[in-house]
């Protein structure tokens, strides 16, 4: 046997790590303000990387501790943005073991005494290095205890020390350790830079791969050149030799994206058979259904929009005809039908994923959204009952009006799977109104004069309500059958559940409110119903006339569940519109006038 140990394998992403500013791809900014730092001897103290995973955070700030430590193959090279390679920093620091580059995983240690280790450690010179380098990633989990010991070494570190934090949540770096940083945002990879990468690695490991299939790795990435990498790598095992899109779909759990947009054209046209069909075609040959229901919300966002801004289709991780299929959907979905779809399906996600079974609730999902495909819009359903003509007026209803409405009341209406909003009026007049009954009789009495003002019951009734004595309200609407009213005078016969004190209760608050006494007495017999009965009988024949109203009945034909909520009379809403109205303010009122 050999004894010449076998080479290890090494993952692409740790394989094709950028070296140098040159291999970071996709952070032009970034290593633009670097390089023109470098050259101009301004290297900040500290320097803080944010960005999401796999965008180069850590990667930098090697190649940043690198270019601050390289001498050059010769020995007497200085900072610079394109470190050798070769001297014995640069090929101590890719290793990851030297001495004066310290690398700390804040996740780990995240407390107040790992931070003192490095405190303590700053005033010592490098041992072999121009500058003594402290990498902490993921610099956002430190403990408040720790940032705080941190601040004072960080705002005044000593020359030799430099200081590189990296982190995904920026927002939890307090601000006064972001001060004291030089701050860079490092951006997602963008499509095309993504693939022009992976296609250059593929060409180096001479693997074969479709650009389809790379596309399709680019955007399960999401902007991460570490997952494209670590995709890529296990989609090359995958394909063993040859990597076609179907396989890396296999791979990573995805329907075809054709046979995605089949579905979506099917759910849009209302065919649930076939729909339902194709879900579980796509099922049986290894898609997981909340990958399908993922696509179908990713293809209603996308069509969206591009409806918005047709450019938005030039897209690269598209085929072209992926491209023309949703500009041809832009063009014919409406807007509206589009948002509820997408709210939809955000609601099925959630219940896919606490489903027992996802397959079943996705089948459930794809059935509810092809019934809610079908449904008209409201401008439709409205015109829709405004074109069919209405039955013959009932005996008794209200009179037509020009638009095929009557006089009365607004119907407020919802329905199960749909709705239809407008008013349409119809009905008589609601539960009794205020009304003086003709002109009030001057009484020669003083006190009865002064009462004069509450003519009618009604008028007692608003008293209390003007002053908000919820209990008396309830208890008079509730349980007092009048049998007689003068202003200053009420006589009722109590319900079985009245509160006994309910006329001393009644008086005395009149007597309070008025200023003058009330003469409260209480019969066995007689009396007329109690407002609550009256209202709850009004309110009946009220909902009784509405649905013999035209076009209340051809809401119910059209949606049998539906119920009516809510009637508001014409003089209802005239009310409600006259106490929202703003007081009017007089010409002359001037707000600076001095008295």
């Amino acid at each position: 046997m050999s004894d010449t140990p076998e080479a290890t394998y090494q993952v692409l992403a740790r394989k094709y790590r950028p070296e140098t500013f040159v291999d970071l791809v996709g952070q032009d900014a970034m290593v633009r303000t670097l390089k023109n730092a470098f050259e101009a001897d301004r290297i900040a103290q500290a320097f803080v990387m944010t960005g999401i995973r796999g965008t180069g955070k850590t990667t930098t700030a090697r190649i940043i501790a690198k270019g601050m430590n390289c001498i050059g193959p010769d020995g007497q090279g200085g900072p610079t943005t394109n470190p050798c390679g070769e001297c014995e920093h640069c090929v101590a620091i890719m290793e990851g073991r030297h001495v004066d580059v310290m690398e700390m995983d804040a996740a780990s240690r995240t407390g107040v005494n790992d931070i003192r280790e490095i405190i303590d450690s700053v005033h010592y010179r490098a041992a072999s290095a121009r500058y003594k380098i402290y990498i902490i990633d993921e610099v956002h989990m430190l403990s408040t205890s720790a940032f705080n010991a941190l601040l004072k070494t960080l705002e005044e570190p000593p020359a030799h020390v430099k200081f590189i934090f990296a982190t995904t949540e920026i927002r939890k770096v307090p601000v006064t350790v972001l001060s004291r940083c030089q701050r860079f945002d490092l951006r997602r990879i963008e499509p095309e830079t993504q693939i022009a990468l992976l296609r250059k690695i593929a060409t180096a490991e001479a693997a074969d791969i479709t650009d389809e299939a790379l596309a399709l790795i680019t955007r399960a990435a999401e902007g991460s050149a570490r997952d494209a990498t670590s995709l890529l790598d296990q989609a090359i095992s995958h394909g063993a030799g040859e990597t076609t899109a179907d396989q890396v779909r296999a791979m990573l759990g995805l329907a075809d994206r054709g046979r995605v947009l089949d579905l979506y054209d099917m759910i849009m046209r209302g065919d649930a058979g076939a729909a339902l069909n194709e879900l579980s075609a796509q099922y049986a040959d290894g898609a997981d259904p909340m990958a399908v229901l993922r696509d179908l919300a990713e293809i209603t966002h996308w069509v969206s929009v591009v409806k918005i801004t047709p450019d938005s289709a030039d897209d690269p991780t598209v085929s072209p005809d992926e491209r023309a299929r949703g500009i041809a959907m832009a063009d014919k979905l409406p807007m509206r039908v589009m948002t509820r779809m997408w709210q939809m399906l955000l609601k099925a996600l959630d219940e896919v994923a606490a489903a027992p079974n996802a397959m079943m609730a996705a089948e459930m999902a794809v059935i509810r959204l092809t019934h809610v495909a079908e449904l008209p819009s409201p401008e439709e359903l409205i015109r829709k009952l405004q074109d069919t003509p209405p039955p013959p007026t009932p005996t008794g209803g209200g009179a037509p009006r020009p638009d095929g409405s009557t006089q009365g009341g607004v119907v407020s209406q919802s329905a199960q799977g749909g709705y239809a909003s407008g008013s349409s009026a119809m009905g008589a007049s609601p539960t009794t109104a205020s009304s003086s009954g003709g002109s009030v009789v001057a009484l020669a009495d003083a006190q009865e004069h002064a009462l004069a003002r509450y003519p009618t019951f009604d008028h007692v009734i608003e008293l209390i309500r003007t002053n908000r004595d919820g209990k008396l309200l309830m208890d008079v609407e509730g349980d007092l059958r009048l049998v007689s009213y003068r202003p200053g005078r009420i006589e009722f016969v109590p319900t079985a559940k009245a509160p006994s004190d309910l006329a001393q209760r009644l008086g005395s608050q009149l007597q309070a409110w008025t200023g003058n006494r009330w003469a409260i007495t209480v019969v066995s017999e007689g009396g007329t119903e109690t407002i609550v009965e009256k209202r709850n009988a009004a309110d009946t024949a009220l909902r009784a006339q509405a649905m013999e109203h035209p076009l209340v009945q051809a809401v119910i034909q059209a949606f049998p569940k539906a119920k009516i909520s809510e009637i508001k009379t014409a003089q209802a809403l005239a009310a409600e519109a006259q106490a929202e109205a703003l007081p009017e303010v007089e010409d002359e009122w001037d707000p600076f006038e001095e008295d």
